[in-house]
């Protein structure tokens, strides 16, 4: 009874066997040439074929004109970039402002080979992005979902899909490097909060989506570090939630109002100081001082610089700072119609402290 049991176990075990060797998926797969896949690889193909058809390609032709030559002709120059569509419905799509920045022609090429004009509806260029609309919007676009990058941490995985080189919908993969880095944009304004990836970013990667292992949006491909202008690993993004806070904003008026104070911050060996101030400012009202002050009379018309009535930064509210760029962070968070106090020394260091308050103006 045992010796019969014990056979029907290795029977079944045998036919199982072959079962797996021989199966007919098996067979049909190897006659359709698919390849054995992880189940990492199959989630990445999902994501880049749902969130793929997402991905636009953007045409752009600006007007110049070549000052050397001796009879200027204006001259049509072409450029090129990737873009996200994030509203469906409305035709609405993401990229960065360097990608169409004095276009006088925007054309956006979908994933069916179909070609669209299109509209700037407004940038923001604190965080070089743009918004663009569809001027004839077709019946059936994708769109990818929002994610959240607050939540990103150093070590996950994240997909980049752009068009470097003219290669449409090419896909890259890294892991977030960083976060909340600080880097100069193509303006030579600071961008701040940035994500860090190694997920290869090349010229045309510019406004393209970088999403995360849910094929969420969590970011827009900006720029790279890297001394010939193409990948070396080092590539950044701005967070979606930078850009989810102002894009209502942008949609509505095509522009994003931010705290100003109205002057030009430089930094000193002790610190920031006040290098100009805008006549009729915040910081003019506040009685704030200048390292440049203009002088107008019958000898002299222009600025002349004078540290020692200059205001050194000393405190934002209450708290030290170092640098130029740790007073536009404040200056930035502040909320709209709060307060800025400031502990200022007159000349340097060792001057007379003193405080004042500032309201910062929208602008």
């Amino acid at each position: 009874m045992a010796r019969s049991i014990y056979f029907k176990r290795l029977l079944v075990l045998g036919t199982a066997l072959l079962c797996s060797l021989y199966s007919p998926f098996k067979g049909f797969a190897a006659e359709q040439g698919i390849a054995p896949r992880t189940e990492d690889e199959s989630r990445t193909i999902q994501i880049y074929r749902s969130a793929g058809e997402a991905v636009v390609f953007i045409t752009t032709i600006t007007l110049t004109v070549d000052p050397f030559d001796i009879f200027p002709e204006i001259q049509p120059r072409e450029g090129s970039g990737s873009g996200i569509i994030v509203d469906s419905a409305k035709g609405i799509i993401l990229t960065n402002l360097h990608v169409i920045q004095d276009a006088q022609k925007i054309e956006i090429s979908l994933a069916d080979g179909q070609t669209y004009p299109a509209r700037l509806v407004g940038f923001d260029q604190e965080y070089d992005i743009a918004v663009l609309q569809l001027k004839q919007s077709p019946a059936k676009l994708t769109s990818v979902p929002f994610g959240d990058s607050s939540k990103l941490e150093v070590g996950q995985r994240v997909l980049a899909i752009g068009n470097p080189f003219g290669l449409d919908r090419t896909l890259t993969a890294g892991i977030v490097s960083s976060l909340n880095r600080t880097v100069k944009g193509k303006g030579g304004h600071l961008m701040r909060g940035l994500i860090q990836t190694d997920a290869a970013i090349n010229p045309g990667n510019s406004g393209g989506p970088l999403l995360d292992m849910n094929g969420d949006l969590v970011g827009i491909n900006s720029a790279i570090l890297s001394q010939s202008g193409d990948s070396a690993g080092i590539g950044f993004a701005v967070p979606i939630n930078q850009i989810k806070r102002v894009l209502p904003e942008l949609i509505a008026t095509g522009k994003v109002l931010r705290p100003k104070v109205g002057w030009v911050l430089v930094d000193t060996n002790q610190g920031p100081m006040v290098r100009r101030i805008a006549e009729g400012s915040p910081a003019d009202q506040a009685g704030l001082q200048a390292i440049e002050r203009m002088v107008s009379n019958a000898f002299l018309r222009g600025y002349v610089q004078d540290v020692s009535r200059a205001d050194l930064i000393l405190k934002v509210n209450g708290k030290r700072v170092y640098s130029k760029d740790e007073v536009d962070e404040a200056v930035i968070s502040t909320p709209t119609g709060k307060v800025l106090e400031l502990v200022l020394r007159r000349g340097g260091i060792k001057g007379r402290e003193r405080t004042v308050t500032i309201v910062p103006e929208l602008g």
